[in-house]
């Protein structure tokens, strides 16, 4: 059973966890992406600067056509985005903005030459990269940016910003696997930007000892004797022993990862390229966040009188810009107020015109825009007096609409279910058609000049109880019905089978 933390480990857990997000807080982050049409070769640039500037960066950002740069300045704040590094693409070249978050100034530079990460990997023998060496940030080295010029101390600023600072004294070497280089030419005023991966060998033995110490034993069966190997160093190829001089060879002060690299040591680093490379050169600074004015252009020079009318235009532009909108502002407020005024005057016509019709009174009359206009329902029984002169049956009009007050919204017909017995005429009368009445034609007209009442009426009220032939002739359904002296329908017979027979005779002339 393992041991309980104590109540000092959980307080130097909690410290700890403290130190290490204020750590990452402070140090600066960085967004990686492009914008616009690229193709596939800048779109694999975009992920290897995103590579390089790891893990202080988001190598996972996804970008989309419709994305604006306000959208990422507005994510950037609460993620602690501090740089952008923008690439877009035109058809005179490729270009890369590098930005200050949130106030600028920012960058443009041309990106005349560049090397993807595969095509440097390729090109070597021998490569050093793994994933190890992505888990901390790189060591940045500046060369040739101390010469004259604010363009030159403001580009040197800007790289040097996009890594994090290191202390000297604090630092661990275990932490330091790769290194970006920036080297200005002042004659062709390009800076070439180089990734590195750094390696640490001890130095001052013999290439038989290196094998021992880095645990790769060679073939030593042609030896008589280990000392030749110790000491001669046979049968190893000479591209197994890299040349090394006073350029790369170093004291270590702390305990290097690696066999033999021990403090206060002599050791070697090395350098392998693992790629992009890329050739900038600077065009133009601008002040603000992709807006502002211009502090330097490598193109275009202007006087002092261009420049100081240049700012005055711009501000007369921003004095005409707020002018408007303020101007905007009344009209739109006089809209509303014009508005306000033609609504009240709507309603006080409304309330004199139903005063006057002595319908409601004042306190009655509310805004129509407030509620639901009130449902009427016609009085089919009276319309039926009006258009038939008669008296409807009882049972007629039972099931017609009920007045539906405003408040009060419709709900479905729900049937009921009727039970197996006979029927009542109240289920009878629920299932009438309401709407009966309406879908006759104006005037009671159904077809042609006959209306459709007076054809209900006629078999409601035929005399006696006979509707079809006689009671108690059970073998004919119509009888005595003539037309022009000839009988139209011949009876039929009890049991005469299912089988109509329907004989037309036809008249003498």
């Amino acid at each position: 059973m393992g041991k309980s933390r104590t109540k000092n480990q959980k307080k130097s857990r909690v410290t700890a966890d403290q130190v290490a997000e204020e750590t990452y807080g402070s140090v600066p982050h960085t967004f990686v992406f492009h914008r616009g049409q690229i193709g596939k070769n800048v779109g694999q640039l975009v992920m290897d600067m995103r590579r390089v500037m790891e893990p202080f960066t988001a190598k996972s950002l996804k970008v989309q056509k419709n994305n604006v740069l306000k959208d990422f300045v507005t994510v950037a704040g609460p993620l602690g985005i501090t740089q952008f590094s923008i690439f877009t693409k035109t058809e005179n070249g490729l270009n890369m903005r590098l930005a200050r978050l949130p106030k600028g100034p920012t960058l443009y530079f041309r990106v005349t030459k560049y090397t993807l990460i595969k095509d440097v990997v390729s090109s070597l023998k021998r490569h050093r990269m793994h994933d190890q060496q992505f888990s901390h940030h790189p060591l940045v080295v500046l060369n040739n940016f101390g010469t004259e010029g604010m363009q030159i101390k403001l580009m040197a600023t800007m790289f040097q910003n996009m890594f994090p600072s290191i202390n000297v004294h604090m630092i661990s070497l275990n932490s330091i696997k790769r290194c970006v280089l920036l080297n200005y030419d002042p004659v062709s005023q390009e800076v070439e930007f180089r990734h590195y991966s750094l390696k640490v060998v001890p130095v001052g033995m013999s290439r038989g000892v290196k094998k021992l110490i880095q645990e790769k034993c060679p073939n030593m069966s042609k030896l008589a004797d280990i000392s030749e190997l110790l000491v001669k160093g046979v049968n190893l190829s000479e591209s197994e022993a890299e040349q090394d001089g006073d350029h790369n060879i170093t004291e270590l002060p702390q305990v290097y990862s690696g066999h033999g690299n021990m403090a206060s040591q002599q050791s070697a680093v090395r350098l392998t390229e693992i790629g992009p490379r890329m050739t900038l050169q600077l065009v133009k600074i601008l002040e603000g966040m992709g807006d502002g004015n211009i502090l330097y252009h490598s193109i275009l020079t202007k006087s002092e009188e261009e420049l100081q009318e240049m700012l005055n235009r711009k501000d007369a532009r921003l004095k005409e810009k707020a002018e408007r909108k303020k101007t905007q502002e009344q009209n739109i407020a006089l809209k509303k107020e014009k508005r306000d005024e033609n609504k009240k005057k709507s309603l006080e016509g409304i309330k004199r015109t139903r005063q006057q019709e002595g319908q409601v009174s004042d306190d009655e009359v509310e805004d129509p825009g407030d509620q639901a206009p009130a449902e009427e329902s016609e009085d089919e029984a009276e319309y039926y007096r009006q258009a038939v002169g008669e008296e409807p049956d009882e049972d007629m009009f039972s099931g017609a609409k009920r007045k539906h007050s405003p408040g009060k919204s419709l709900r479905p017909f729900k049937k009921r279910k009727l039970s197996q017995g006979k029927a009542t005429p109240q289920d009878k009368q629920n299932f009438k058609s309401p709407n009966r009445s309406k879908q006759a034609s104006p005037g009671g007209k159904r077809f042609e000049n006959r209306k459709a009442v007076e054809g209900r009426s006629r078999f409601r009220k035929s005399e006696g109880r006979k509707k079809f032939g006689n009671k108690g002739e059970r073998g004919y359904r119509f009888t005595g019905q003539k037309i022009g002296g000839q009988n139209v329908f011949k009876g039929r017979q009890k049991g005469a089978g299912r089988k109509k027979d329907f004989n037309h005779k036809k008249g003498k002339g």
